[in-house]
Formats: C-alpha cells, structure tokens, sequence
C-alpha cells in the first residue's frame, strides 16, 4: 500500500520542536514577544517626543489650513489633493508625477490639532505608538504565517528576531522621528492588518474577516498609496505558507482588489484620470534631468536606468550597513550614472542573483524566496522604474521593504541555529549585537531630527552635492541670522547661508527659489545691489514670482535709503525709491523716502504728494501729517502747513519733539 502523504494544516499549529512549552520556554512565548517588541520600540524613539515639527510638517500640518482647523478641515481635505491645503491654490497637485491623496494621516492630524491644538509632543507620541504597535501587527503576521508551515520550528521566534531587526532598524527613523512620516506607518499597518485578519479568516472560514481584511487595505491607500504593492503580498503570503489552491488564493485576494478599486476610483476623481501624470522639466521635482546648451533636457533611457540602478543597490547597502544616513538625495546627492560605474554593475549582479534564487525557491516554497519577493515587490513602487517619484530615493522607501530583509536574517540565523551549527547563547548574542548596534544609531541619529536647522546643519556634512538641501541650509541661516542680535555672529551666519546657496545655484542653474534666497541673505547682508540681481535672476526665471518682486521692491527701497542717509547722493536715491514704489505703491516707509528726498531736494510739490499717500496709508500716523504739514509749510502755504501739524498734533502731543 502506498503511504498516505501527510496533509499541511490548514490553520496555524502551535511548534515548540524538542524545547520546553511556550508557557516556560521564551523562545515561543509570544505573549512576551508582543511586549517586548512594543516597549522596544516605544524606548527606541522615546527621545523624539520633545522634538518640534521638521521636514515636510508644515505641509501637512502646521501650514495646512485644512489641519490647522482642526475637525473643520476633514471636509477639504477628503476634497482636495494633499497639496492643496498647503498651497491653497489649485494647480499644485502635479508637481510631482500622478499628483498626490493620502488623506488618512491629514485627518489624524486634523484630529489632533482639534483635540489638543498644534502639539508636537502628542504628533510624535501618536507615532511612536503607532510604530509599536505595528512591530506586534508584523510580529503576529509573521508568527500566523509560518506556523501554517509544520516543517517549520520555531515560529515564534523567526517572528520575534525579524521583527526586533526592523524595529530597531537606523533607515526608519525618517519615518517614525518625522511627523509627517505618519503615511508610511499607518499605510504598512493597515496592509499588515489587513493580511492578518485575511488568514485568520481563511483559517476560521468566516467571511467577515475578509470583508474587514477590504476595508483595513482601503484605509491603509488612503494613508499611501504604496499599500498597492500588498496586491502581490497576499497571494504571494497564501502561495508560500498555506496550502490554498490558486483559485482560493484569487478569491481571498479579491478583497484587496475591490479595496485598492474603489480608492483608484476616489483617487482619480480627485486627481483626474492620469495616474502617472506629465514629466516635470523642474529637476527638484524629476532627477533625471541634465542641461545641455543651456536647457534641461531628459537623460537617456541608459542613464535613467544605470542611475536607478545605482540607487536600487545604495538601498542594499542602507539595510547592510545603515551608515551614512541623510534625509535628502536631491540632485546631485545621486549624480548622473553610467553602466561603466562599477557601483552600477555591483547592484546589477547582485538583483540578478537575488532574483534566480528567488524564482528558483518559489516553485519550492521557499520562505526565503518569499523574504526576497516581498523586499522587490514593495520596493518596486519608489524605485523610479514604475513611474517618476519626484526624487532619486529616500530612506523611507525602505519602510515597507525592510520587512524583507529583516525577514531574509531572521531565516538564516534561524537556520544556522536549526542546524545546531550556533547554541542558543551565539544565536542570542549575534541577535542581540545586531539590534544593538541598529539601536545606537537610530537613538543618536534621532537627535538629528530634533528641529530643521539641527537636521539640516547636520545632514548638509552627507548630502553636499544637493542642491535642495544646499537651498535649505541656506533658508534656515537667514532666518536664524535675522534674530541674532551679535552682528559679528550675524554677519558669519549670513556669508554662511550665501555660501550654501551659490552652491545650490552652481548644481542647480535655474533653481529659482535659490536665487530669491540668496538675495534674502544679500539683503540683511545690506549688500541691495547684489540682492536686486539675484531677485532678478528669480524673475528671470519665473516672471509671475511674487515673491522675489515684492523683496526686490524692499532691495530698492534700502538701496535708495543707503544713497539718500549714507552717502548722500540724492539722484541715486530718488532713482531706486523710484523703483521700489512702482513695485510697493503701498508700502508707507517707501512712500516717507521719497517724500524726504523730494523734500531736501526743495521738489515740494512731489514732497506733498508722498506724503499725502503716507497719510492715506496710515490715517493715525502723526509723524506722516507732521511731513505733510512742514511740506507744505516749505512750498508758501503756512495756513495748510499749520493745519496739518496743529493734526499731528492732536493725535500725538510729542510728535516733531525732540
């Protein structure tokens, strides 16, 4: 008689191999695991809670007007793109590629700032949470998944070891120190969830599970869009440890589809129908740009792939050895590639070897085919191949991926303990050390976030060749420079920030907001002159630049002040006032220059009419009916002159005193 194949569990078996029961044994206690995974994770980024907004913040929060009204602005929100509430104009939706609706995290922060107003303490304690929360979410899909595989020993603690590498992990600290990058763990908690609840329905039978299973993954793509990828996760999670027929498998998928239906539907209604949008011809917004006879013109199709491909291999890298992190890898930080590079060739040899080994084991159910499926699958939407991301890559687009690759180690140890190659203690040693190490650096490097001008001022050392952050750093020592009161350390901060920014104009020729930053720092420098041309430079570059219009107008009116007050020279000065009031006709201390300037220069008659409109500007200002009065008083008309100082007079006693 044949011998009867022994058939796989369909639902999950409890494996405690030749060790003690999970009730003594802590190698397949998962209670304590689920306890110890949270306050791991809960300690590893208690230090965050202090820090302020950073980064992208004020984008979705404290520039938002739809977050900053708290429950009033879920309503917008919903309505618009992500950008439209930072912008407040139509139009910006595109900037980069598809447009942008992650709604879900918005209306936490909605939420929030209705609850407790604009609190960074409780921004970062709700993510710190929320990041612990899904290591026992992981912790448990990992745990389901291979205790469906009776060969298997140990599930527990693969569950537990992978688990403890991606919390500890350095490369999500962008994610869990930053606010903003609340989407990544709210979308990879709810895909997460969502798969977990679909296997404990397929082990119970029970529908409603997958129905919740549905609902989970629309919430997860409506925190990121990325959750898609989990479209090849879940059959991928049925095919590999469960013994599900391929037409289950559809059937218990076919929740994620509807879900990730009915969110395109919402999205594309939203954001219109292209879902990959138009190419940006602005490199902060598409890397794969390069100028040729004073135009930016597209890369090859062989660049574009050899530089994705040198990114696709630092990722590696980054997991191996997270070392040296930075927020920005804005053009040029990753530098136009060719196939001649060896670093290129290395990630070209080692995703093809990845990918055999992958296909080979799939047929077999291997699990590590599944660790590296999953890494490729969920990194495959932020590599650049699929479609433009806006940026060359960014640490946390490893946030879902390193799932993979914590997965990929905890496998090997395992086995290496499995085959009584390491004892126990070697095997909690090596675990132990690795998660030390990843602890030390995801503790000091979350300092780094602490506010933008740390981060900045700090990640500028790694990141010299970008130009946004060389723009950045440049911004944020303006501002810092403004409220320093020595003027020896303001000076050094400004030269500094100019420093910085011809940087980002030599990397980036047409980065028109470089250019107004520039002439921000000139300014405060008193150096309006130079400030005028790079105002100009901006505008040059984008003509409707409000912005560097009105601050040129401000350059003008200090030039004209400079020559009048300083030098002398009044011509000089009445020809940048001039300037300056065509673009300020409003501004009152404008208005005041050019009247003093006429005044001295015995033009009474234009004297009056500045100071006419400074009156009308500034109805209750009695210094601007004291110049009108005395310029009147000069042109012969002392009964007019005395009128109008007799009204400074009533609204300030004192003006004219010295």
């Amino acid at each position: 008689m044949a011998k009867k194949k022994k058939r796989q569990a369909k639902g999950p078996i409890s494996t405690t191999s030749t060790t003690s029961s999970t009730s003594t044994n802590w190698l397949s206690n998962s209670r304590l695991h689920k306890w110890l995974i949270f306050a791991f994770a809960f300690l590893l980024y208690a230090n965050t809670l202090t820090h302020e907004y950073t980064q992208d913040d004020a984008i979705v929060i404290y520039d938002n007007m739809f977050t900053t009204k708290g429950f009033e602005g879920i309503p917008g929100i919903l309505k618009y793109d992500t950008f439209y509430g930072f912008f407040k104009t139509e139009g910006k939706a595109k900037l980069v590629a598809g447009g942008r609706y992650r709604p879900l995290t918005l209306v936490m922060f909605a939420a929030e700032v209705g609850l407790f107003g604009q609190s960074p303490f409780v921004g970062h304690l709700v993510s710190v949470l929320l990041y612990g929360l899904l290591g026992v979410v992981l912790y448990l899909v990992l745990f389901k998944l291979f205790s469906y595989r009776e060969s298997i020993p140990y599930p527990a603690m693969i569950a537990f070891i992978t688990t403890l590498l991606f919390v500890a992990h350095p490369v999500h600290t962008e994610v869990v120190a930053n606010i903003k990058g609340r989407d990544e763990i709210v979308t990879l908690l709810g895909s997460l969830a969502a798969l977990l609840f679909s296997l404990k329905a397929f082990s119970t039978n029970k529908i409603t599970g997958h129905v919740l299973a549905g609902i989970l993954f629309f919430l997860a793509l409506m925190a990121k869009e990325n959750a898609i990828t989990f479209l090849a996760v879940v059959p991928l999670s049925y095919f590999i440890f469960t013994d599900a027929k391929i037409g289950k498998i559809a059937l218990y998928t076919l929740p994620f589809f509807v879900a990730a239906l009915v969110f395109l539907g919402i999205r594309g209604a939203v954001l219109g129908g292209n879902f990959t949008g138009s190419t940006s011809m602005e490199l902060m917004n598409n890397p794969f740009l390069k100028i040729e006879g004073n135009r930016w013109v597209a890369f090859t199709f062989s660049e574009k792939m050899a530089t994705i491909t040198y990114t696709l291999g630092k990722y590696l890298q980054l997991l191996v050895v997270p070392h040296p992190l930075t927020h920005d890898y804005y053009p040029r930080h990753v530098d136009l590639m060719s196939w001649g590079n060896w670093k290129v060739l290395l990630s070209v040899l080692a995703y093809i070897g990845l990918g055999i080994y992958a296909l080979i084991g799939l047929l077999k159910k291997q699990p590590m085919s599944y660790a590296i499926i999953f890494y490729i699958a969920t990194l495959s939407i932020g590599s650049n191949i699929v479609f433009p991301i806006g940026t060359n890559m960014a640490e946390r687009f490893l946030f879902m991926p390193s799932i993979g690759f914590c997965l990929g180690v905890g496998l090997l140890l395992m086995q290496l303990f499995q085959t009584e190659k390491i004892n126990p203690k070697i095997l909690f040693a090596i675990v132990g050390s690795i998660a030390f190490l990843f602890s030390i650096k995801t503790i000091t490097r979350n300092f780094v976030w602490k506010d933008n001008f740390t981060l900045f001022t700090t990640d500028i050392a790694v990141s010299q060749n970008s130009a946004k952050l060389r723009n950045s750093v440049g911004g944020d020592l303006t501002a810092k420079a403004v409220l320093e009161k020595d003027e020896t350390i303001k000076k050094g901060m400004l030269l500094e920030a100019v420093g910085h920014l011809k940087e980002a104009v030599r990397i980036h020729p047409t980065y028109k907001n470089a250019y107004l930053l520039m002439g921000n720092a000139l300014y405060h420098l008193e150096e309006h002159e130079n400030a005028i041309t790079q105002y100009n430079h901006a505008l040059r570059l984008d003509p409707g630049y409000e912005e560097a219009y009105k601050n040129s107008g401000y350059a003008y009116r200090e030039a004209g002040k400079h020559y009048g007050e300083k030098v002398g020279d009044l011509p000089k000065a009445i020809e940048a006032l001039t300037k300056a009031i065509q673009i300020l006709p409003d501004d009152f201390e404008t208005n005041r220059l050019l009247g003093v300037a006429y005044g001295i220069s015995r033009n009474e008659a234009k004297a009056i009419e500045y100071f006419k409109k400074c009156t009308k500007i500034e109805p209750n200002n009695a210094e601007a009916w004291l110049n009108l009065g005395n310029a009147y008083a000069n042109s012969g008309d002392k009964t007019t002159g005395l009128l109008y100082q007799r009204k400074a007079q009533s609204i300030d006693p004192n003006v004219g005193r010295e």
